[in-house]
């Protein structure tokens, strides 16, 4: 999420301050990103040193200083939406690197690992359903966000099912040791390490 994005576009609409700005963007995106009042801040501060803003007084400073959309800023708000994101490697995926986690780990059922998150996804679901439900019919900014978010969260409970599958298919057989560090000992043979070093990643 582009915060800078998000102030520069409520500006277009005509002046505001920084407190304005934080309830206005909560509120067009049903208060389901929170946003601090620090970052607002802190944010406009970058974009006026980048041109795209201006406020009605540069030395003052408080809750009613007043900020305007510069052309350059309105520039640079376009440009935004109309350029695609990037094409490079995937941001990395906390439940995706927690399945590849649990593949190595002794004593870890992967599948009991699967079910415990494929359990909360849909129940993260359901409370969006019930956002959805709840909101005005007209509140088009919250019906947008709940929508993004449901289908977001069941694209991950489908890569679970997906990988449910997959791993009932191909059964990955976690390395053997103790899985934990003793006062005895280290987790982990140096002869082990070292043999993984030589033959790499298994794929």
């Amino acid at each position: 999420m582009s915060v800078r994005h998000a102030l520069l576009a409520l500006l277009s609409e005509g002046p505001k301050y920084g407190l304005q700005l934080r309830q206005e963007f909560e509120a067009k995106t049903g208060e389901v990103w929170p946003l601090n009042v620090g970052q607002v801040y802190t944010t406009l501060q970058r974009l006026e040193r980048d041109g795209f803003v201006v406020s009605d007084d540069a030395e003052a400073e408080g809750p009613q200083k007043t900020f305007h959309l510069t052309d350059d800023g309105a520039e640079e708000l376009h440009d935004w939406l109309r350029t695609p994101g990037g094409d490079d490697a995937p941001p990395r995926d906390e439940l995706v690197i927690k399945v590849l986690v649990a593949l190595t780990v002794p004593g870890v059922e992967v599948q009991e690992v699967l079910q415990v998150h494929r359990r909360h996804l849909l129940q993260l679901m359901q409370r969006y359903t019930r956002l959805k439900q709840d909101a005005a019919h007209d509140d088009v900014g919250l019906g947008l966000v709940a929508d993004a978010e449901i289908f977001r969260l069941e694209a991950q409970v489908r890569w679970l099912d997906a990988a449910d599958v997959r791993l009932k298919r191909f059964p990955v057989t976690p390395p053997s040791g103790t899985g934990t560090g003793t006062a005895g000992g280290p987790a982990t043979a140096p002869a082990a390490r070292r043999g993984r070093r030589t033959t790499g990643v298994r794929r």
